[in-house]
């Protein structure tokens, strides 16, 4: 095999790192938002003594400086995404032998279901869980290997050169509605009961598989060289407002499930 030249490896390396990133900060922030209306009280009362007092919002985003920055976090990169190529299936793609985003939910779900965990273990899978469940749902995060989630898809955001991942992990988010994250949360989660059932409904496997034909949808609508401007925001926000509405309510189901047994 070819051994790539240090340069040249060197820009992949960070390419991949880049592909850790989900939502931005505001998209992490309303689906941890979203799942804390959704918890029963007993739920609610666990997870905010796990958390030391503090709420979900306010971990939402600490893994990916963590994943990136802290040594003995760096292992769990690739836990953000699962990447599936184009003439791939999600069942034929094959697995990366670090770890996905589906295994993490579904690894660090078990760590909680099984109540054999410290107060700092239980903490920690916690974080992690609330991070993973919004990352699975940006449609990047199932995107192609083979361009790295979109990172090396060049497109122009209202004239800027920018990348494809990058435009759906902050630019569109705050794009499509200037809303702090309380705002998104109250105009967003209106569904009924009943809806919210449905939406909630299935397994992390299914949600990811979802979250996979609308990643698909997003490449269709964007190929490389797209000058992204108002027109794209209608279809966008469709998107944007759907997913972070099904990561809230499975991520409140999950915990729901644990905790109130």
């Amino acid at each position: 095999m070819m051994k790539l030249r240090p340069v040249l490896a060197v820009a992949l390396a960070a390419l991949t790192a880049v592909n850790c990133f989900g939502w931005g900060k505001k998209g992490h922030d309303v689906t941890a938002r979203i799942a804390e209306c959704h918890l029963t009280a007993k739920t609610m009362q666990r997870v905010t003594a796990a958390l030391d007092g503090m709420s979900m919002v306010y971990w939402a985003n600490w893994l990916d400086d963590a994943s990136n920055n802290i040594d003995g976090y760096k292992h769990t990169k690739t836990w953000h995404y699962k990447n599936v190529d184009e003439g791939q299936t999600y069942e034929s793609m094959p697995l990366n032998e670090k770890g996905d985003v589906v295994r993490a939910i579904n690894e660090q779900t078990e760590r909680l279901r099984s109540g054999k965990l410290s107060h700092d273990e239980e903490a920690l899978a916690l974080k992690m869980l609330i991070h993973f469940v919004g990352d699975m749902h940006q449609p990047m995060h199932l995107g192609h290997l083979s361009d790295l989630g979109g990172n090396t898809t060049k497109v122009y955001y209202f004239g800027r050169e920018t990348n494809l991942h990058s435009v759906w992990d902050n630019d569109l988010p705050e794009a499509v509605h200037k809303w702090s994250y309380t705002e998104w949360q109250q105009q967003i989660d209106r569904l009924s009961d009943e809806e919210c059932s449905r939406i909630a409904a299935g397994t992390p496997d299914d949600w990811a598989r979802q979250t996979l034909q609308l990643s698909r949808r997003v490449y269709a609508m964007t190929p490389a060289g797209t000058r992204i401007s108002y027109a794209y925001l209608v279809d966008a926000r469709e998107i944007v407002e759907r997913q972070l509405e099904a990561g809230g309510l499975r991520l409140a189901w999950l915990l729901n499930s644990i905790y109130d047994k």
